[in-house]
């Protein structure tokens, strides 16, 4: 007997007058630039204004709209800010050069890395350097190099030991 009770109450609420808004809103954040994002901010605005335990509003549209507008402004500031500063930290990384003592120890790594990779011979190497490099998918890679699947994944384990391995020594120093 209260089902049908509960029902009319959440369709009365904030919730129905969401409910019975939906496209509009969805639109009103369209063209305030949401996009693609409208319907994901739409959800958003659900949940915050599903989640507090308010009074009656007097004028339940108005006030959801500026609520949605107030998320944008949020969405906005916030995207604003994230630009700002990792333009600002590119900006800040870019202007430092590194020392000439670590330019020279990172030349003396790549060597030894480009040794130790050399050394676990000629196959694993350039399937190394086909998967990593080139971005090609191993698959490609063993039909192209005429050998397995499994040959190509066994090949790069090798390689990982490897490097793995110069890792530890370069983390020991």
């Amino acid at each position: 007997m209260t089902e049908p009770r509960d029902q009319n109450d959440a369709v009365q609420g904030i919730e129905g007058v969401l409910l019975a808004n939906r496209e509009r809103i969805v639109r009103f954040l369209e063209a305030r630039g949401a996009g693609d994002g409208a319907e994901d901010l739409f959800q958003d605005l659900w949940m915050r204004l599903t989640d507090r335990k308010t009074g009656p509003i007097a004028e339940p549209l108005p006030y959801i709209m500026r609520a949605a507008n107030n998320l944008m402004l949020d969405r906005y500031r916030s995207a604003r800010q994230s630009e700002l500063r990792d333009k600002a930290w590119g900006e800040a990384s870019a202007t430092q050069s590194p020392s000439t003592e670590t330019s020279l120890i990172s030349r003396e790594q790549l060597a030894l890395v480009e040794t130790a990779i050399a050394a676990t011979g000629e196959r694993p190497a350039r399937i190394f350097r086909r998967f990593r490099v080139d971005g090609q998918n191993q698959r490609d890679i063993a039909s192209e190099m005429g050998v397995s699947l499994s040959t190509v994944e066994a090949d790069l384990r090798k390689v990982y030991a490897t490097l793995a391995a110069i890792r530890r020594q370069f983390d020991a120093s």
